[in-house]
Formats: structure tokens, C-alpha cells, sequence
């Protein structure tokens, strides 16, 4: 059998939707799975609850939806990582 030809099954999207308090304000945000746990050890590097950070990020964001602005913090935030560490390289 030919690999190539294998279909695999489509990918399922594991969003998880969690109540967060911003600055007072309950809301709720739908996020991947992956985003909120690297969200965590985000806030817990920084010595700030979640919603401490998720509050900061909403504060700073510049996209209209909080949850594109979480991943983008969560992105940015790892490849700030990984430019750090190719520069001590």
C-alpha cells in the first residue's frame, strides 16, 4: 500500500472554554487546549495568576478578540524564547 495514498482522520480541535475575571469583569474564553496550558506556564514563570496575565494581555491587545490576542501573546512569547536562546548560541 502506497503511504501516501493513506488518508488520515481529520484533526480535532480540542478548544476548551474557561470563565476568566479581567480587571472585575467575568467573561469566557474559547482556547485550544495547548494555548491555555502554555498560558499557565506563562503566568506561573512571571509569578502572576492567569487572570493577572490574561487582564494584562487584554489591556495591551491590538486584535479585536481576545482569544487571537491570548495566541498571539503565547506565540510571541515562545519565539522571544527561542531568539534568546539562538543568540547565547
Amino acid at each position: 500500500m502506497n503511504l501516501d495514498r493513506r488518508r488520515k482522520p481529520p484533526m480535532k480541535s480540542l478548544v476548551v472554554r474557561q470563565s476568566v475575571d479581567i480587571n472585575g469583569h467575568h467573561s469566557s474564553v474559547s482556547l485550544e487546549a495547548a494555548f491555555w496550558n502554555a498560558l499557565k506556564e506563562i503566568a506561573v514563570a512571571q509569578n502572576i495568576s492567569v487572570n493577572g496575565l490574561v487582564s494584562k494581555i487584554d489591556r495591551e491587545r491590538e486584535a479585536a478578540n481576545l482569544s487571537s490576542a491570548i495566541r498571539l501573546f503565547v506565540i510571541d512569547h515562545y519565539r522571544e524564547q527561542a531568539a534568546t536562546r539562538s543568540a547565547r548560541r
